[in-house]
């Protein structure tokens, strides 16, 4: 069957993200509510979002709207009616008794509930409405969250099933699982298990919650917000709400009863109005302190706050053997949470899903892990597990591998999906070369560089892979959320809290030869972004000779917002697609004081629409809905390139003094007005430098070595400034670049 049109009934949240995804994939969609005021004004929070919902915001009249009283009879014309009200049993019985009275034969129905089984949900349905009515349970913000559950019952059609998981898949770009009518279906149950653990984990052996946080974050391979952070993220009342309906829909017996216990502490947070941030405060709360703002953590034993403490937990190597098998109570805690998930999470095969490998996954698509339960049992060793594990008794999963002790036994990833994923070819592919920031593979006749460093900073390891790897043809990609955040600041500072700056411009130097490299490589080079792709990640992307894009990137060169200018040749290969404009043919200013607004401001791009008119992508770069499409559209795009040819390099043409001294009048106008300060106007003045070919006239032909050296001149006078040295610490401390 094909979907061409659509009807999404509440226009909530998740009602109003829902049909912003299908208006992302140009799938006419109806928006519905009681009134059509109501729906109107969730069409207006789509427009007005952030993070975007919308890929390209002058589509969003394409999200008709109306109510469910004068349009309904729209039901009729929908090949998938959508059910997203508001988690009321009555409510929805009522929805759907009219939906399947005025629904076209063969139409999917499907709700996104996110906790009432679909047996309950489907009561009063007759057989054959029952072989089309699944759960489709999105994750909240939909555009981003990759992971969508459909929920299947005996009754269904599982021709239909399959189609509407192919739509989801190609069109919508979801990692669309199928699984079981369970509570809490496979992300939720095994997700709140794993929070539950955590806290209950830290409360049992006095931990502080900065600790807890500290190791249920990143040494576990779990986003850094941690347990509290997370609680206070998603608000500790509704968490508690979360809770007692896993109370009431698991059996007595249930391991996950002994988490989900009442807490009195959590209790009282709730009943003091400290519900996380939307609250008071939560587990951390903001603190006003003699006019400064101090971030405070919860003292789990007196239920006093105090300010936050940073926790160093010192790793010997990385890797979750290293952490369980430290000799603290650290690696105790480590330990005790991991084999708990994993022993849950292996007592629900097959009751929530045939495939142990769908558990993994959902945890990747909808809590950002980086590997789930059964990958955690792989990367410890099954021996290892079974030397340190006490009583797994009554778990067939865990009792077979107890027999078998097979160390391979987790084989192929990504079962869910026919797709030829990064995550499926790295178990196959040889790892041929690597280090400690990114890995080589080699696959059939071409190569791949994964980054593999916090937020895929770029170091002088990682250009190594990436020059060390154009020997074949060459796709760089990423598994994790971001294809790169930009250079390593950390790694940089390093050298300047020194004074070792000879190694820096050393190193800005091999990051400039080795992008130069990827454009004039023998062999073609494709990016296939998802995620930051800022700064230097850019800079690796534009000097690719073909990019695949995810639609769900931020993009751009935001150097200057501490305080330095790009140096990896992003200045120079974005003046050389503005001088190929009409514009710039008929202005020769025209180009530079483009490049010269978007750089100087450090302006991004969220999506592949919003980055082609800036130059950041091109008209003929591949824009992909689905993620997990992106090494395929990319070989492809290698194969389609065989008889390859590097392009030949560029020359510019630069009007030098004449334009950089438009661009220090609207500087000098900027600084008078106080929107820059004094290190603005010298960071802006080094760019203008750049941008206009310094020492140069429109007669002079200048090559892409002189404006290599123009960019690393710039950035070293910056780089030995102590105001720069001050906005990068500021940026490391904070995660925030200062302002101005």
């Amino acid at each position: 069957m094909e979907i061409k049109k659509v009807v999404v009934i509440g226009s909530g949240t998740m009602g109003s993200g829902i049909a912003a995804q299908l208006c992302n994939a140009n799938i006419p969609v109806t928006l519905l509510d009681l009134t059509t005021e109501i729906s109107e004004k969730a069409r207006e929070r789509i427009q007005k979002s952030r993070p975007p919902l919308l890929i390209d915001k002058s589509k969003i009249n394409n999200i008709n709207v109306g109510n469910i009283n004068d349009n309904f009879n729209l039901v009729n014309e929908a090949d998938w009616i959508v059910e997203a009200v508001v988690e009321r049993i009555d409510i929805k019985h009522q929805i759907y008794e009219k939906i399947f009275k005025e629904r076209k034969a063969g139409s999917i129905v499907s709700s996104n509930t996110s906790s009432i089984p679909i047996s309950i949900l489907s009561e009063k349905l007759s057989t054959e409405d029952k072989k089309d009515f699944c759960i489709t349970h999105f994750f909240n913000p939909v555009r981003y969250m990759d992971l969508l559950e459909i929920v299947k019952s005996e009754n269904n059609d599982f021709v239909k099933i399959n189609s509407l998981k192919k739509f989801c898949e190609e069109d919508l770009g979801k990692g669309s699982i199928v699984c079981n009518d369970t509570p809490g279906f496979l992300g939720n149950r095994i997700g709140v298990y794993a929070m539950q653990v955590a806290m209950t984990e830290a409360f049992r052996m006095k931990l502080s919650i900065e600790e807890a946080d500290a190791i249920f974050g990143r040494p576990m391979g779990i986003p850094k917000t941690g347990v509290f952070g997370l609680y206070d993220l998603i608000g500790i009342d509704l968490m508690a709400d979360v809770l007692k309906s896993f109370i009431k829909e698991l059996s007595k017996e249930d391991e996950f009863q002994e988490v989900a216990k009442e807490i009195s502490l959590v209790k009282k947070l709730i009943e003091t109005g400290y519900t996380g941030r939307k609250g008071k405060g939560g587990f951390y709360r903001m603190n006003k302190v003699e006019n400064k703002k101090i971030l405070e953590a919860i003292n789990l034993e007196t239920g006093e706050y105090s300010p936050t403490k940073k926790i160093n937990i010192k790793f010997d190597k990385p890797g979750l053997q290293s952490l369980i098998n430290r000799k603290d109570k650290y690696g105790d805690y480590a330990w005790s949470v991991i084999s708990k998930i994993i022993k849950y999470a292996s007592s629900l095969v097959p009751e929530i899903t045939d495939e142990f490998n769908d558990i993994d996954e959902a945890m990747r698509l909808g809590f950002n892990w980086n590997k789930g339960p059964f990958e955690m049992l792989e990367e410890i060793g099954v021996n290892n597990f079974f030397d340190k594990i006490e009583n797994y008794k009554g778990n067939k999963f865990l009792e077979d591998l107890a027999v078998t002790k097979n160390e391979n036994f987790h084989g192929v990833r990504q079962k869910y999906t026919d797709i030829e994923t990064l995550g499926k070819v790295k178990k196959t592919a040889t790892n041929i070369d690597g280090n400690s920031s990114a890995k080589i593979y080699r696959f059939k006749d071409y190569n791949i560089v994964e980054f593999t460093t916090k937020a895929n900073a770029l170091d002088y390891n990682s250009m190594d892979a990436l020059k060390k790897a154009t020997d074949k043809p060459l796709i760089i990609i990423n598994e994790s959320m971001q294809f790169s955040a930009g250079v390593n600041l950390s790694y940089t500072m390093e050298f300047a809290e020194k004074g070792d700056f000879k190694s820096i411009e050393k190193f800005v130097r091999y990051f400039q030869e080795t992008c130069k490299n990827l454009k004039y490589s023998n062999h073609p080079v494709v990016s296939a972004p998802s995620g930051l792709t800022l700064g230097g990640g850019f800079e690796v992307l534009v000097h690719s000779n073909f990019v695949a894009s995810h639609t769900n990137i931020v993009i751009g060169l935001v150097e200057t917002m501490v305080g330095l200018i790009p140096a990896g040749g992003g200045c120079k290969e974005m003046l050389a697609r503005w001088l190929e404009t009409e514009e710039a043919k008929n202005d020769p200013h025209y180009a530079p004081l483009k490049v010269f607004d978007i750089i100087g401001y450090g302006k991004t791009a969220t999506s592949p629409v919003e980055a082609e008119p800036m130059k950041y992508l091109r008209s003929e770069d591949k824009k992909i809905m689905s993620r997990n499409s992106l090494l395929e559209v990319s070989r492809k795009i290698l194969e389609e390139n065989r008889d390859f040819k590097p392009p030949a390099e560029n020359t510019f043409k630069l009007p030098g003094k004449v334009v950089k001294d438009e661009m220090i009048k609207l500087l000098d106008k900027l600084y008078n007005e106080k929107v820059i300060l004094d290190h603005g106007m010298k960071v802006a003045t080094e760019l203008a430098n750049v941008l206009s070919g310094g020492d140069t006239t429109i007669d002079k032909t200048l090559s892409e070595e002189d404006l290599f050296k123009l960019e690393l001149n710039a950035f070293m006078t910056l780089i030995e400034t102590k105001e720069t040295q001050d906005r990068i610490k500021h940026t490391l401390t904070t995660g925030k670049p200062l302002i101005n």
